[in-house]
């Protein structure tokens, strides 16, 4: 800090080494034009003074930032958060930094953050929306700022995206299930308007109507979020149907629900998996410490945050980038929470 107690600036820097204030900008930004010795007055002065690069002013001269973003769709999910890790880990290896937010399913949320987040001059968006078909996501890269769709397709091929075969991994939990000989299986999410919950009832209806039962076969629970108290309320509803009409199965659209409802059978004293098998999907780290270790579809969350957070550092810095729309395929993890029916 400078003697006058204000942070140092490069004026001082330059006035304590004694160099102008251009061989200052050259030891920060171009390093290699100032010979050695004079490079290491200038540090010893930096280090003397304490000197803290202003990287926003540098960032405003730039036109962008060192920074990416993203909005993810709800923080308390480890999922996201899972996502997260491997975007940073992609932004580090770039020297970029990243900027969290949550939208926590709210637009008004999501749309606020897309609006401060152009306004920073962040180098790319990456992002779950609530809605993949939002006006918003064609509006920012119109105007120079990079966005790739995460967890989320699009119908239109106007952006990069990153996502995994959520038909196929609804289809495998099912069809696991099936397998062991489950014939009523309840499917456990909602709302319906989410792309994921779709897809995956799309999958499970596949692999029932594939091994020759009915529609019926599988009972749709419909859950007004993807919550672990959504994931109680869901098992209450279940569990207060007659014993003959229950389903002996639950697949449910997220670990987060499915630990719900194994919390809620557990404390009503029912066995996983003899009185009721269940199926979660992403495969977070909770799901195998269970207190019964939970079969899971396992989704490749650090590959899926790392290859988003590649292909918008290469849409900010490539004029000739190619959308990629990158769809992961998923597979099942079998644990103690489902067998073969008593």
């Amino acid at each position: 800090m400078s003697r006058s107690g204000h942070a140092a600036s490069v004026k001082d820097v330059a006035a304590a080494a004694g160099v102008s204030l251009g061989t200052v900008s050259n030891v920060l930004n171009r390093p290699e034009r100032v010979s050695t010795s004079t490079r290491e007055r200038v540090e010893q002065a930096m280090a003397e003074l304490g000197f803290v690069r202003n990287e926003t002013a540098r960032q405003l001269r730039a036109g962008s930032s060192r920074t990416l973003a993203y909005v993810m769709l709800d923080a308390g999910n480890p999922f996201f958060t899972d996502v997260a890790h491997g975007m940073e880990d992609a932004a580090e290896d770039a020297d970029l930094s990243l900027f969290l937010c949550n939208s926590n399913h709210l637009p008004e949320r999501e749309a606020a953050y897309l609006g401060r987040l152009e306004q920073q001059r962040v180098q790319g968006v990456l992002i779950t929306p609530i809605d993949p078909e939002h006006p918003l996501l064609e509006e920012l890269p119109a105007r120079g700022t990079p966005v790739v769709v995460v967890d989320r397709t699009r119908d239109v091929e106007t952006h990069c995206s990153v996502a995994v075969d959520d038909v196929h991994g609804g289809r495998i939990a099912a069809e696991h299930l099936l397998e062991l000989g489950h014939e009523r299986i309840a499917f456990v999410g909602g709302p319906e308007a989410i792309g994921q919950v779709r897809d995956r009832l799309a999958g499970a209806r596949l692999a029932v109507e594939a091994a020759g039962l009915p529609p019926s076969a599988l009972h749709v629970l419909t859950t007004d979020a993807l919550t672990v108290p959504q994931g109680r309320d869901a098992g209450a509803r279940l569990l207060a149907r007659p014993a003959r009409e229950r389903p002996t199965a639950a697949m449910c659209v997220n670990d987060v629900l499915a630990l719900g409802l194994l919390q809620r059978c557990v404390g009503l004293g029912l066995d996983v998996p003899d009185d009721l098998a269940i199926v979660g999907y992403d495969d977070i780290d909770f799901a195998s410490a269970a207190t019964v270790p939970l079969t899971s579809v396992r989704q490749p969350r650090h590959l899926i945050g790392s290859k988003a957070a590649e292909l918008v550092i290469d849409e900010a810095g490539d004029p000739g980038h190619h959308h990629e729309q990158v769809l992961f395929t998923p597979d099942l993890v079998v644990r103690a929470s489902t067998r073969r029916p008593a």
